[in-house]
C-alpha cells in the first residue's frame, strides 16, 4: 500500500525495498530456534531499536540492487526503505507486546496498547485495498466500460487504506484513554488501584479487557466504554503471601529475563505434586492471558531445602515433571 500511494514514484523497484524493508526488524525470529527463552531475550530487541533505523533501509536497497542488477535512485531508495522500517515500528508500537526502541543502551519497553498482536481489521482494509483494484478491473472489462488511468485506481485504494488504518489506531487510542480513565476511578476490594491497564478485544474498538491492581490482588474485567461499568463483574486473584521459594525463584536467570520482558507479572505458588514438600513458582504476563490460562509462563520448582531443582520459561503453563 505504501507503493501504490506514491513512494514507487522515487525510485525502481520501490515494491520490493519496501517488501523487505517492513519486515526486516522481524529477522530476529531465528532467536527462536535457540529456545524460548532465547526469542524472549532477541525479539524485538536490538532489530526494532533507533540504533539500527539507519543501516536496516541501506541493507535491504542493496540487497535489491543486488539481486536485480539494475540501477537505483540511491537517495529515493533509501528513503522509500527508512519508511518501510519506520512503519513496521510504528505498528509494533501500538500493540501490546510493544518495542525496546533504545536498546541496547535500554531496554525500556515501549507499548501504547491500542492494538492486538495481530489485528484482523487492519489486515482486513488492507486486503481489500489489496483486490479492490482486480476486481475493478473485472468489473469494467465485463461491462465494456473504460478502465482508468493506469495505476489511478490501485493509488486511491492504497492511500484510502492507508488513511483507513491511521484513523482506525486513533479512533483506538481515543477508546483507550477513555478506558483507563474509567478504571482508574473506581474503588477495587475497598482499594484505590495501584496501576491499571487496558488491552484491546478482536472484535470491538469500545470494548477492553481491563486490569486493575491493588496491592492485594488483581481484578480482570471487561470494560465497554459505551456502556456502565461495575468494577466487581470480573475474576479477582489474590497475590501470594511473601514466600522464600518465591524469591529463590526470582534469583533465576530463567525469572530475571521473564521479569525484563514482563509488564504486568503476576507470581503464584503451588505444591510440585511430583516432589515432596517442593514448590512450584509460577510468573505470568496478564497482557497474555490470566492464572487461568496464562499465555507466558517463567516457572521453577523449589524443593524444601529452597534449591531450584528447575527453571523454565515456556508459551503457556507445562505439565509438572
Amino acid at each position: 500500500m505504501l507503493s501504490r500511494a506514491g513512494l514507487e514514484r522515487f525510485t525502481p523497484r520501490a515494491t520490493w525495498i519496501l517488501l523487505l524493508a517492513v519486515n526486516a526488524p522481524d529477522m530476529d525470529i531465528v532467536s527462536a530456534l535457540g529456545g524460548s527463552l532465547n526469542y524472549l531475550h532477541y525479539h524485538r530487541n536490538v532489530t526494532h531499536s533507533l540504533i539500527l533505523l539507519p543501516v536496516l533501509p541501506l541493507v535491504c536497497v542493496l540487497l535489491v540492487r543486488f539481486v536485480f542488477r539494475q540501477p537505483l535512485h540511491w537517495a529515493g531508495a533509501y528513503f522509500v526503505g527508512f519508511i518501510g522500517v519506520i512503519s513496521h515500528l510504528v505498528l509494533d508500537l501500538t500493540n501490546i507486546y510493544g518495542v525496546r526502541l533504545f536498546a541496547p543502551f535500554s531496554g525500556r519497553w515501549i507499548h501504547w496498547d491500542i492494538t492486538s498482536v495481530i489485528d484482523f481489521w487492519i489486515w482486513g482494509v488492507l486486503l481489500i485495498a489489496l483486490l479492490a483494484p482486480l476486481l475493478a478491473r473485472l468489473v469494467n472489462a465485463e461491462i465494456g466500460a473504460r478502465a482508468p488511468a493506469h495505476g489511478g485506481a490501485s493509488r486511491g485504494f492504497a492511500i484510502a487504506a492507508l488513511g483507513l488504518v491511521a484513523l482506525y489506531d486513533g479512533g483506538r487510542a481515543v477508546m483507550h484513554s477513555r478506558a483507563l480513565s474509567t478504571l482508574d476511578s473506581r474503588i477495587y476490594g475497598g482499594s484505590a488501584p495501584s496501576r491499571v491497564a487496558a488491552f484491546p478485544e478482536a472484535a470491538s474498538i469500545f470494548r477492553w479487557r481491563g486490569l486493575a491492581e491493588t496491592p492485594e490482588a488483581v481484578s480482570i474485567l471487561t470494560i465497554d466504554v459505551r456502556e456502565p461499568f461495575d468494577p466487581s463483574a470480573g475474576p479477582v486473584y489474590y497475590k501470594p503471601e511473601p514466600s522464600p521459594a518465591l524469591e529463590v525463584a526470582r534469583t533465576t536467570p530463567v525469572f530475571q529475563e521473564f521479569l525484563r520482558f514482563s509488564q504486568y507479572p503476576f507470581w503464584q505458588l503451588m505444591p510440585a505434586g511430583h516432589i515432596e514438600n517442593a514448590t512450584r513458582v509460577e510468573a505470568l504476563d496478564l497482557r497474555f492471558g490470566d492464572p487461568q490460562t496464562p499465555s507466558f509462563v517463567a516457572t521453577a520448582i523449589v524443593n524444601a531445602q529452597l534449591q531450584v531443582v528447575r527453571a523454565w520459561f515456556q508459551f503457556g503453563r507445562a505439565a509438572p515433571r
